[in-house]
């Protein structure tokens, strides 16, 4: 019976301490002492700064028609590294013609000092302006006397000529919030696309009709659609390794104009569909117009690639060509900055250029070509409901040979035929068919990227030699090709700076081709096992495949992109001095991804005094959900503990 007692009792307490710990005022925009008080975030231990509550609400003024937009956000400073929280930046966008401004700009911190409240307001000459680049002004401000502890509140008013672009919403940031809210007022004249972003779920989404919010001309008027969005509890997103663009998860709401409805009944279609755009795009200068250009490249390749009857050879050949004779500006864009006239005569472009021109020469050779656009990893995902072409920063060409379909890029020398850069492995992208139809089509590795490395070594004395041989393939083999072919002194140099307790000699690569998907090394190694006593010590993991876990987060709200499926394979036969016996040897491990999607196998057998390690990991997928995220931590985990934790101890007989 007392330990039942004592047993609620520490419920009471840890209870207590918990909703002590969350009574923060996220309520309101008010400042309480409870605020000023709690220094701690007991869900997230770590967080340097807190959003407790923020509300935005956007509307179209009725005289001016333009968006007006008050915010208002109250943060907690959590620690040192939270101060840069308390310096606010407003980005205003602008054209030739027309600007956002901001206005009634307001902020003040709080902190306490011997039991009281002390705030300080910041000062109109501490706002300052200044131009960020062509298309955004930034308006910047710090709030005073902020210290750990510290809250900080400021407000202030947007006004937006750009009626297409509506106030989006950033529900999610860097920081972990308690409260965010968003209310927009909507007439029913404008119609728009709106898009919810990200993995969480909404806490509220609750609409209702207002009659007459808006007057129109001769006495007409329009209604409103009211919109209250919040969310709770919103985690903080953390950037971790093997993910596209952050904008692609990041929980916000995003508005497009569709259609404007005008008092008068006529309908201004803003949003178009892509038959629409295919037309636009045909006759678009930038473009389609660069499509017909096989007169200005008729003569640019030599007659020894013309007079190529074989069609998979002579693209091959045309696509060379391109690859070694120009060279990539490093710029993105859909559109030429230069004509395929000027390219040829400066040989440098764009991406655009470059691979225009390599779309007429192989037009203009008979080889069916079509153009792709598509949108970086580091661009973010496409718009697929309906066509934004500002969304798209990158063009590749797409061939069609004997049946087989290929994806081609020429800015890299170093691509094969039909690899495609890893910046371009992102989702999907537009085929544009000016005849049939664009469609979409996946943009993605055709094959999966391998390394293999096989290590034959003899334990001698208190020394270990031996020959390796290593096999990489796609994407894996792209990185070492450029380093190799750009300096092979440097790459051999690279790699013993990278393995200093190894000794590489004869160090030779049998693949002359940089383009070449197969890179093939082999080498002799030496090196000298730890020693204690008379036992010795041998690490059977030469070369790592990781050295640390990339999964670290408790919890990942976005997916897991590798960009490609890989499969990673070490070998080794180490035989032992006949003078020494095997005193331990590494444990087995089996590991296999849900729905047999990747797995992880170190498998060890002995004979007599001779070793036989396989370490294999393989990935088949080149995304993976979120759901699978808490099994590739732990897969990973492992893969580093079978690197770093296996070892091979023998001693004298």
């Amino acid at each position: 019976m007392k330990k039942k007692t004592l047993l609620n009792l520490f419920f009471v307490v840890v209870s207590a301490y918990c909703f002590s710990q969350t009574s923060f005022n996220s309520k309101g925009f008010n400042v309480t002492k409870a605020d000023l008080e709690l220094n701690t975030f007991y869900k997230d231990s770590t967080a340097q700064a807190l959003v407790i509550y923020e509300a935005g609400e956007s509307y179209i003024d009725k005289k001016s028609f333009n968006v007006k937009t008050k915010i208002k956000r109250k943060i907690k400073i959590l620690s040192k590294e939270g101060f840069k929280y308390a310096t606010i930046s407003i980005y205003l966008y602008n054209n030739k013609d027309k600007k956002e401004t901001v206005s009634k700009i307001s902020a003040t911190s709080y902190s306490i000092e011997n039991g009281n409240i002390i705030t300080s307001k910041i000062e109109k000459n501490r706002v300052y302006e200044k131009k960020h680049n062509d298309k955004y002004t930034i308006v910047k401000f710090a709030l005073p006397q902020v210290k750990e502890g510290a809250i900080i509140t400021y407000s202030y008013e947007l006004n937006s000529p750009f009626i297409y672009k509506y106030k989006s919403w950033k529900f999610q940031s860097d920081i972990p919030k308690l409260y965010s809210e968003y209310k927009t007022s909507i007439p029913a004249i404008y119609e728009y696309n709106i898009k919810l972003v990200g993995n969480l779920k909404l806490d509220t989404n609750e609409s209702n009709l207002k009659k007459e919010c808006i007057d129109g001309p001769f006495g007409s008027s329009a209604g409103c659609t009211l919109t209250t969005y919040i969310m709770k509890d919103i985690p903080p997103f953390i950037e971790e390794d093997f993910m596209t663009a952050k904008d692609n998860y990041l929980a916000r709401i995003d508005y497009e104009l569709k259609a404007i409805k005008h008092f008068d009944g006529t309908v201004n279609n803003i949003t178009k569909t892509w038959k629409t755009v295919d037309k636009e795009l045909k006759i678009d200068n930038d473009l389609g117009g660069q499509l017909n250009k096989g007169s200005l490249v008729k003569n640019l390749i030599p007659l020894s690639i013309k007079e190529i009857s074989n069609q998979l050879i002579k693209a091959k050949s045309i696509y060379n060509f391109v690859q070694n004779n120009y060279t990539w500006n490093s710029n993105f864009n859909i559109f030429h900055e230069i004509s395929i006239k000027e390219l040829i005569k400066s040989k440098t472009g764009n991406v655009s250029e470059i691979n225009l021109l390599l779309f007429n020469l192989l037009k203009k050779n008979n080889i069916n070509v079509k153009p792709v656009l598509l949108s970086t990893r580091k661009n973010g995902f496409p718009t697929k409901i309906y066509p934004v072409i500002s969304d798209f920063n990158y063009l590749i060409v797409q061939t069609e040979i004997e049946g087989v379909k290929y994806l081609l890029d020429a800015t890299d020398p170093y691509l094969a035929f039909g690899q495609i850069p890893y910046r371009c492995l992102n989702g999907e992208g537009r085929l544009l068919d000016f005849k049939n139809g664009s469609e979409w089509i996946p943009i993605k590795a055709s094959k999966a990227s391998i390394v293999s490395l096989r290590a034959n070594l003899n334990l001698k004395g208190f020394s270990i030699t031996g020959d390796v041989k290593s096999k990489t393939t796609g994407y894996e083999s792209l990185k070492l090709r450029k380093e190799y072919f750009s300096n092979n002194v440097t790459y051999l140099k690279y790699a013993n700076d990278k393995y200093p307790n190894l000794n590489f000699t004869n160090y030779n690569v049998n693949v002359k081709d940089k383009t070449n998907t197969d890179f093939n090394e082999n080498y002799k190694i030496t090196f000298e096992p730890d020693q204690v006593g008379d036992k010795i010590y041998i690490d059977p993991f030469l070369i790592k495949f990781f050295t640390e876990n990339p999964f670290k987060l408790q919890e990942r709200t976005y997916p897991i992109d590798f960009g490609y499926p890989r499969l990673l394979s070490y070998n080794l036969q180490l035989k032992i001095d006949e003078r020494y016996k095997i005193e331990q040897l590494p444990e087995n491990i089996a590991i296999q991804l849900p729905n047999n999607t990747g797995r992880l196998r170190l498998n060890i057998i002995k004979k007599e005094n001779t070793v036989f390690i396989s370490f294999k990991i393989e990935l088949k997928k080149s995304i993976y959900t979120v759901s699978n995220y808490p099994y590739l931590k732990e897969f990973f985990s492992k893969t580093i503990s079978a690197q770093n934790d296996s070892m091979i101890v023998v001693a004298k007989k």
